[in-house]
C-alpha cells in the first residue's frame, strides 16, 4: 500500500470515518490487528493512532527455517512450518513472542516433525514450497495464502483485516469461494454442510437440544473443505472457548477464533477427502481397536432400578431370539448415586449378577460419572482418597470446589494432573474384579447443576501438571472443553493398567479433538422424534470424518416415548451405526425390542439379526478405522469425491443417504414420518440391491448420478451394494460370545475393481498385537465366459470358525454354470436362482488360498 494511502487511512480513524470488520471492539484499550500489519491502540491523549510496520523502516523481517519461514511485524510474530509435504502448522501472536508449544490434542513427535522445504523470495512476497504446497506471505500485508503446485488455491486469508487480535481473544478470517463446501466439527446439528452456519465451541450438557441448538457437548474443531474436486482439512488447536462462521455473517468470508490460548491451527492437503480424515487421524490419533462385543446389540435405560428388573431383560432377550451383547447400568444402581458404589438393596447379588450375566453371553457397562460426591465421614472411598491425594479441582482462593450434581454437593477431579488420572484409574479395579466389561463416562462437560453456566465457575482452578506441558495453573475457561477427554483418558489407561491384555470399553459424552484415542461416544440427549431420527445421520458423519468413527445415537431417542413406527425405523437404521444401543430416560415408556407387539418386534428383530451376520464386514471395517481414522458410517463424498459434473459433494443432493464402510450404501426416507416417495441419488456405476440381490445401472458416468423413485415401507430400509464388493457374512448368533455354525459367506458383486476383505481375532484381547490375526484379501475379475474369482490366503496366527465358504455370486445371467478349483480334481456343485439372478456354490476352506472359475454353460 502506497504512503499517501496510509496517511488517508490514519485521518480516516481520526475522524471515525473508518470502521473495521464487525466484532472488532474499538473501545478496548489495546487492540492488535494483523491484516495489514498494524497496531491500533490508545495515545497519552486518548486518541487513537495507527501504526503501520512498513511505514517504520526495517520493522518487518523475516527467516528462514529449516522446513518453513519466521516473518516478523514490529511485535506479530508469523511463523509457518511444514510438518510434512502436506501438513503445515501456522502460529501466531501479537505480544512478540510465540506461546508455549505444549496440546492436549496433538503428541509432541508430531508437532516436532518436519520436512525440508525451498524458500521462495519476491519484492512482493516470501515463502516456500514443499514437494505438495506453496506458502506465499505478501510483505506488505503479512497475508497468508496456501495453493498446491498447480497453483489451485487451498486457504487465502481474507482481504482488510485477516487476524484481529482483542486482548488475548483472536479472530481470523479466509476468503469462502462460493463453491466451497465445510464438513466436521464433530456432531454438531444441522446439516451436513456447515456452510452458512456458524457453532460455538464449548461443551455443554444440552438436554432437550433441538436442530438449531448451539453449543452441545463436544469441542472438535476440525473440517475438512471441499472444492472443485479437492480436499483441505484444517484443525484449530486451542481449548479455549472458540467459534466457526462459515458465511453466516459475512457471506464471502469463513472465519474462526477464540477467546484466548494460542493462535496455532494445521492445514493439510489430500486432494483425496480420505487423505485428509488419515491425516488428521495422523495429528491427533487413532481409535483403539475395541472388543468385538461392542458391536453388538445393547440394550440400556436411564435406569434398569433393580437387579430383578435387568435380569427380566436380559432373559426375555434370550428368550425372544433377539441377539445382543451389552447390557448399560445407569445411576440408579449406585448407592445414593455416588460414583463406584452399588446399592445392596437394589442389587443386592451385584456379583453373583454379574456372573450370570457373563453366563448367558452378557457383557455389562456401568455408568461412572466424574463427580465425586462430598460426603467426609462416611467411608466413601474415592472422597476420602482424592482428599487424601488432594485430588480435586480448587476454587480460586485455593478451596475445593464444590458443586451440585446427581449424589447432591460433589467434588470433581483435576484430570490435567497425570497423578489424579493415574488414582482414577484404580478406582476401577473393584469392578473389574467383580466383571464389569466397560465404563461409560457421562456428564463429564463437565455438568454441574443450580448453576447460570450449566458447569465450573470460569475462575476454577486447574494444576497442569503434565508431561509435556509446563506446570501451571490455568483457570476452567481453558480447561473446560479438554476436561471430558481427559477424564475418558484416565479411565482409559487405567484399565490398561489394571488389565493390560483386556481391550477397554469406555463410552464418554463429552471430549476434544483427540479423545477417540481413549473412548467411543454418542450424539447426547436426543429426543424421540422424527425429527431427532433425521438428525441422526448428519452427527453421526461429521463425528467420523471428525476422528470418532466409532460412535452412535440412542435408538428410539432418548427423551420421550416413540410410536411403534418411530421406534421401528429407528431400530432398521441403529443397525447401519457403529454403535448400536437403544436407551431411554426416565419417566419414557419402555423402548425394547418387544414393545407394540409382535409384528414390530418381528421387523426389529430381523434387523438386529442383519447386523450380527454382517459382523465380519463390520468388524474389518473397524479393524481398518484403527489403522487409518476412516469411518465406519461415511458421507459419499468420501468414497465418490467425483460424484457430480460439476465435483460438488453429491452428498448435498441425496438427502440422508450414507456409506456403512466402503460398500454399503444405505437410503433412509429423507422425511421418515411421511409415506411420500422420494429419490434415491446412486453414484455413477452399477448397484445390487442388498435385499433382493437386484441389479441397477446406475449411470455410466461419474458426472451421472442415477435417481430413482422409491416408495417407503416400514419393513425395509433401503440398502445397496456396490459393484465390485466382496462382502463377508456369517451365520446368525444370539451373543458375539457364541462362535458361528455353519460356513462363511462370501457375497461376490461383480464389476470394476472387485474386491474385499476379512480381519479376524479373538475380539477381546491385545493379543492381535503379537500377530494373534486373521486377515484375508479377495478379488475377482469378470470375463467373457463367467468369472475367476481368488481368495488369498490366511495371514496372522489366528484360526478362524469355519471350515467351508459359501459363494453368493450375484447379477449371474446364465442359466447354466460350471465352477473349478485350481488343484481339485473335484468340481463343487452349482445351484442358481434364476430369477434371483444368484448362483451359489460351497468350497473348503483353505489356509493358502483358493482360486476359482465359474464358466457360464455352453
Amino acid at each position: 500500500m502506497a504512503l499517501e494511502q496510509h496517511t488517508k487511512m490514519k485521518a480516516q480513524i481520526r475522524t471515525k470515518a473508518w470502521l473495521p470488520r464487525a466484532g472488532l471492539v474499538l473501545f478496548a484499550p489495546v487492540l492488535y490487528a494483523q491484516a495489514g500489519q498494524f497496531s491500533l491502540a490508545r495515545g497519552p491523549d486518548g486518541t487513537k493512532t495507527l501504526e503501520r510496520c512498513l511505514l517504520q523502516e526495517g520493522s518487518h523481517t523475516s527467516r528462514a527455517l529449516p522446513n518453513g519461514i519466521e516473518t516478523r511485524c514490529g511485535k506479530m510474530i508469523l511463523e509457518v512450518v511444514a510438518l510434512r509435504d502436506d501438513v503445515l502448522r501456522v502460529r501466531e501472536a501479537a505480544k512478540g513472542e510465540l506461546p508455549e508449544d505444549a496440546s492436549w490434542a496433538v503428541p509432541v513427535d508430531i508437532r516436532h516433525q518436519a520436512v525440508e522445504v525451498s524458500p521462495e523470495a519476491t519484492p512482493e512476497a516470501v515463502g516456500f514450497h514443499t514437494k505438495a504446497l506453496r506458502i506465499r506471505i505478501e510483505r506488505a500485508t503479512l497475508r497468508l495464502s496456501i495453493t498446491d503446485l498447480e497453483g489451485n488455491v487451498l486457504q487465502e486469508d481474507a482481504a482488510g483485516w485477516p487476524v484481529e487480535f482483542h486482548g488475548d481473544a483472536f479472530r481470523v478470517y479466509k476468503k469462502m469461494p462460493a463453491d466451497e463446501h465445510y464438513f466436521g466439527l464433530g456432531d454438531k446439528v444441522g446439516p451436513l454442510d456447515r456452510r452458512g452456519q456458524s457453532f460455538r465451541l464449548w461443551n455443554t450438557d444440552a438436554f432437550l437440544f433441538q436442530e438449531s441448538s448451539d453449543p452441545v457437548y463436544k469441542s472438535i474443531p476440525f473440517f475438512t473443505a471441499m472444492r472443485s474436486g479437492r480436499s483441505m482439512g484444517f484443525f484449530l488447536d486451542n481449548t479455549w472457548s472458540s467459534s466457526f462462521d462459515f458465511g453466516r455473517i459475512e457471506r464471502n468470508l469463513y472465519s474462526f477464533g477464540a477467546e484466548g490460548g494460542a493462535l496455532d491451527y494445521y492445514v493439510f492437503y489430500g486432494p483425496d477427502p480420505k487423505q485428509v480424515v488419515r491425516t488428521y487421524a495422523w495429528l491427533t490419533g487413532l481409535p483403539p481397536l475395541p472388543p468385538l462385543w461392542s458391536l453388538g446389540f445393547q440394550q440400556s435405560r436411564f435406569s434398569y432400578g433393580t437387579e430383578s428388573r435387568v435380569r427380566e431383560i436380559a432373559a426375555r432377550l434370550r428368550s425372544d431370539r433377539i441377539p445382543a451383547d451389552v447390557l448399560y447400568l445407569d445411576i440408579d444402581f449406585q448407592k445414593e448415586r455416588r460414583p463406584f458404589t452399588v446399592d445392596p438393596e437394589r442389587f443386592p447379588h451385584f456379583e453373583q449378577m454379574l456372573s450370570d450375566l457373563k453366563r448367558d453371553q452378557f457383557h455389562v457397562v456401568v455408568i461412572t460419572d466424574l463427580h465425586i460426591a462430598k460426603v467426609p465421614g462416611t467411608d466413601y472411598a474415592p472422597y476420602d482418597s482424592g482428599i487424601e491425594g488432594d485430588h480435586f479441582v480448587k476454587n480460586a482462593n485455593g478451596s475445593t470446589y464444590v458443586g451440585t450434581v446427581w449424589p447432591g454437593a460433589s467434588v470433581f477431579p483435576d484430570f490435567t494432573r497425570h497423578e489424579t488420572r493415574e488414582w482414577w484409574g484404580k478406582l476401577y479395579k473393584n469392578f473389574v474384579s467383580e466383571g464389569v466389561a466397560g465404563f461409560w463416562n457421562d456428564m463429564n462437560e463437565p455438568s454441574v447443576f443450580l448453576t447460570n453456566n450449566l458447569t465450573m465457575p470460569d475462575d476454577a482452578q486447574h494444576r497442569i501438571d503434565e508431561p509435556g506441558f509446563r506446570t501451571r495453573i490455568a483457570t476452567h475457561l481453558e480447561i473446560h472443553n479438554v476436561y471430558g477427554m481427559e477424564n475418558s483418558r484416565a479411565t482409559y489407561e487405567g484399565l490398561l493398567k489394571i488389565i493390560p491384555d483386556v481391550r477397554p470399553f469406555v463410552l464418554t459424552r463429552a471430549t476434544y479433538a483427540g479423545g477417540q484415542r481413549y473412548a467411543a461416544t454418542w450424539t447426547g440427549d436426543n429426543t424421540s422424534s422424527w425429527n431427532h431420527l433425521r438428525l441422526t445421520t448428519p452427527m453421526l458423519l461429521n463425528l467420523g470424518i471428525s476422528g470418532f468413527g466409532f460412535s452412535g445415537a440412542d435408538t428410539g431417542g432418548f427423551i420421550g416415548t416413540p410410536g411403534p413406527e418411530l421406534l421401528t425405523r429407528w431400530t432398521e437404521l441403529g443397525t447401519f451405526q457403529p454403535i448400536d444401543r437403544n436407551h431411554t430416560n426416565k419417566g419414557s415408556g419402555d423402548k425394547e425390542v418387544w414393545v407394540h407387539g409382535p409384528e414390530q418386534e418381528a421387523i426389529r428383530r430381523r434387523y438386529i439379526e442383519e447386523r450380527y451376520r454382517l459382523l465380519p464386514y463390520i468388524y474389518t471395517v473397524v479393524e481398518e478405522m484403527s489403522r487409518t481414522g476412516l469411518p465406519v458410517v461415511r458421507p459419499l463424498f468420501l468414497e465418490f469425491p467425483n460424484a457430480t459434473e460439476d465435483l460438488h459433494p453429491m452428498d448435498l443432493d441425496a438427502g440422508n443417504e450414507f456409506l456403512f464402510g466402503p460398500d454399503l450404501l444405505v437410503a433412509p426416507p429423507p422425511f421418515p414420518e411421511q409415506p411420500d416417495s422420494y429419490r434415491l441419488r446412486l453414484p455413477a456405476g452399477v448397484w445390487y440391491d442388498y435385499w433382493t440381490g437386484e441389479k441397477i445401472q446406475a449411470a455410466k458416468t461419474e458426472a451421472e448420478p442415477a435417481s430413482l423413485l422409491i416408495q417407503p415401507k416400514l419393513e425395509t430400509l433401503p440398502v445397496y451394494v456396490r459393484e465390485g464388493a466382496i462382502v463377508p457374512l456369517q451365520p446368525v448368533i444370539q451373543s458375539t460370545e457364541e462362535a458361528p455354525q455353519g460356513a462363511l459367506t462370501l457375497r461376490v458383486y461383480p464389476g470394476k475393481d472387485c474386491r474385499g476383505s476379512l480381519y479376524l481375532d479373538d475380539g477381546k484381547t491385545m493379543a492381535y498385537k503379537r500377530g494373534e490375526f486373521m486377515r484375508m484379501e479377495f478379488s475377482c475379475v469378470t470375463i467373457s465366459t463367467g468369472l475367476t474369482l481368488h481368495i488369498g490366503e490366511r495371514h496372522g496366527d489366528f484360526q478362524p470358525w469355519w471350515n467351508q465358504i459359501h459363494i453368493e455370486v450375484y447379477g449371474w445371467d446364465s442359466a447354466a454354470a460350471t465352477a473349478s478349483v485350481k488343484g481339485k480334481q473335484q468340481a463343487p456343485a452349482v445351484s442358481i436362482d434364476t430369477s434371483n439372478h444368484i448362483l451359489t456354490l460351497e468350497i473348503g476352506d483353505e489356509i493358502h488360498g483358493t482360486d476359482l472359475d465359474i464358466h457360464t454353460s455352453r
